[in-house]
């Protein structure tokens, strides 16, 4: 066990019984991912003839342009109660950290199982039944996010159209970059750009394949709320039909599992209101938002800030943005 790996085991272990009641000792405690500004730990709590499986998200580092925007995970760990609440399907939060704890912010959540990895949901022959009708859940979950009361929930952030386009160029003149279809880009979002919302709502930020929890029924749970904010709830659609997120199966656009109909059909059952020009926009405009974050992960491993090679593998991909960019952009264009 690694000396990071020891302190939150022992920081874990005296919260057992707070966590789980009957809780005496911690089992299989490992670190799943970790990024610039969050890490995710899974471990056991023993009590007695349970056993009981949860997660642990705390925050590492949110320096720098990725860890801008987010909510923070006090926020996060509040959004997710309001959600279970109004319906959506999220992991139940245990417990908000506090700097009693000993392991910085962040909070506690109970483990669900199933499928995150977003090509193993796309491929897994176990799942096909669950691909079949995972469109249609990601539609009915967001227009439950959507509807919740704004009254409800922490301060965050409001992101609309015009302000979301310039936070983007901001970011790209940063990096110095000369990239042509970006420019395209920007000019058409600046003409096309929707009006404000007159009442905005709360928006994921991050709904996509790859956030999800799939097992063979279908979706269990809506994970990674670092990125919500106020604004369009059309931002969300269009970022669940990214190229990006379909993981090799460009032929169905909602995550490699679904189609655009079965999303806006699941979007309307639970009350949604699809205004699908506006959707395109926000497709769009996520095109070349992954484009600027594969740009900002290549600046850090530049930069030294960040060494691990896959930063420098994802910033390559800036490339696939201005391909999806400009299929878009295309006369009549979809991707």
């Amino acid at each position: 066990m690694s000396d990071e790996s020891k302190v939150i085991a022992d920081a874990l272990h005296a919260l057992a019984g707070t966590l789980v009641p009957g809780g005496t000792a911690l089992q299989g405690v490992r670190r799943l991912s970790g990024g610039a500004s969050q890490q995710t730990w899974a471990f056991e709590v023993d009590a007695g003839p349970q056993v009981v499986p949860l997660i642990l998200r705390r925050a590492a580092d949110a320096t720098g342009e990725r860890g801008m925007g987010s909510a923070g995970l006090a926020a996060e760990a509040q959004l997710i109660d309001v959600a279970r609440i109004g319906g959506v399907p999220v992991p139940g939060v245990r417990h908000v950290l506090r700097a009693s704890d000993g392991l910085g912010d962040g909070f506690i959540m109970d483990r669900i199982e199933g499928e995150t990895l977003g090509r193993r949901i796309v491929r897994e022959a176990r799942l096909a039944d669950a691909r079949r009708v995972l469109a249609h859940q990601c539609g009915t979950a967001l227009a439950r996010i959507h509807r919740l009361s704004t009254k409800c929930l922490p301060p965050l952030r409001r992101a609309d159209a015009l302000a979301e386009l310039d936070y983007q160029i901001e970011i790209h003149r940063s990096h110095g970059t000369m990239r042509p279809v970006f420019e395209i880009a920007f000019q058409w979002l600046r003409a096309h750009a929707p009006a404000d919302m007159d009442a905005p709502v709360l928006v994921h930020g991050d709904f996509r394949n790859g956030n999800l929890i799939v097992d063979e029924e279908g979706l269990r749970a809506v994970l990674d709320w670092e990125l919500a904010h106020l604004g369009d709830p059309m931002e969300d659609l269009g970022w669940m039909c990214v190229r990006s997120w379909r993981f090799g199966n460009g032929h169905l656009p909602v995550g490699g599992f679904g189609t655009r109909e079965q999303l806006f059909e699941g979007y309307a059952s639970a009350g949604g209101i699809v205004d699908v020009e506006r959707v395109h926009w926000w497709e769009l405009m996520g095109s070349l938002k992954w484009g600027v974050i594969c740009e900002t992960m290549l600046q850090a491993w530049l930069s030294g800030r960040e060494r691990d090679v896959e930063k420098a593998v994802i910033g390559r991909r800036a490339s696939e943005a201005e391909s999806d960019l400009l299929a878009l952009l295309a006369p009549g264009g979809s991707n």
